[in-house]
């Protein structure tokens, strides 16, 4: 069976029903990220870590959104292997084929990547699923604005970084 997103999206859109029904709360998980730095950042400094006024409104623990982001991974690893599709792939064949196929550069990208997804979605209050998916969900304008600037940076990105247009 192959995961078209269509059947993904219908989860997703059923998972995000589930969360507001049980919990009350939006789907979200770049909290989670925030948490686990405050939890790495308190084995080096102790107690202090938790005086941080940030880290007195997200508190480093292991909470709903952090285990969400467990069951992402491990959800994917799980559909991977009974799909039959797991493999590992330090350097995807489009990025290879475009910029070549040093797995120091591809993983230089990908870590400076999700340090700005990082800082982005704490800028904006929320990363891709808390605004694309819980705040359409709640026919807020603030998330469908953000899903029409992700459709449109990620496009014009991809044209840029591809060569698409030339």
């Amino acid at each position: 069976m192959d995961w078209t997103p269509y059947i993904a999206g219908v989860g997703i859109g059923v998972l995000s029903w589930v969360a507001f029904l049980l919990s009350n709360k939006p789907l979200g998980c770049s909290t989670a990220y925030t948490r686990t730095s405050g939890m790495i950042e308190r084995i080096f400094r102790g107690k202090k870590t938790d005086e941080k006024p940030y880290y007195q409104t997200f508190a480093p623990l292991v909470d709903w959104e952090w285990m969400l982001v467990a069951g992402v991974v491990l959800g994917a690893f799980v559909a991977s292997v009974m799909l039959g599709g797991f493999s590992f792939e330090w350097v995807p064949t489009l990025f290879g084929d475009t910029f070549g196929y040093d797995t120091g550069l591809r993983l230089a990208v990908a870590l400076v990547g999700g340090i700005l997804m990082g800082l982005g979605s704490r800028w904006a209050g929320g990363c891709t699923s808390g605004h694309g998916i819980s705040g359409t969900l709640q026919l807020a304008i603030s998330g469908w604005i953000a899903v029409v600037v992700f459709f449109v940076s990620g496009i014009v990105t991809a044209f840029l970084l591809y060569g698409v247009l030339w």
